[in-house]
């Protein structure tokens, strides 16, 4: 019932986000992860941020899908479970424990 009436989504997606806050983020300084074309489980035991070097995925949670690509800053949410499908190759800055 909490998750029906909270307003905060699973994941936010910022578009094409400002230079500016990619600067303040310090999200040059992050590590990058990488993964090929595939289709797995994910939990998240802490928030992480992303910024989307290259790629494309499909993020399937129990609430919706959601389309992530190149240039995307996107946050998900602590104790989130959902299926990774990526479409196209992915290269990513990310960063646990922060929000946008």
């Amino acid at each position: 019932m909490s998750a029906f009436l909270e307003n905060d989504p699973d994941i936010k997606i910022v578009k094409n986000p400002e230079k500016s806050l990619l600067e303040k983020l310090n999200v040059e300084k992050w590590p990058i992860w990488e993964k090929e074309i595939s289709t797995f489980d994910w939990y998240y035991d802490d928030s992480e941020v992303c910024y989307i070097l290259k790629g494309k995925v499909i993020v399937h949670t129990k609430n919706g899908d959601y389309t992530i690509e190149k240039g995307d800053l996107v946050r998900f949410k602590k104790g989130l479970s959902c299926t990774w499908e990526i479409l196209e190759d992915i290269k990513k800055h990310y960063n646990f424990g922060i929000d946008i």
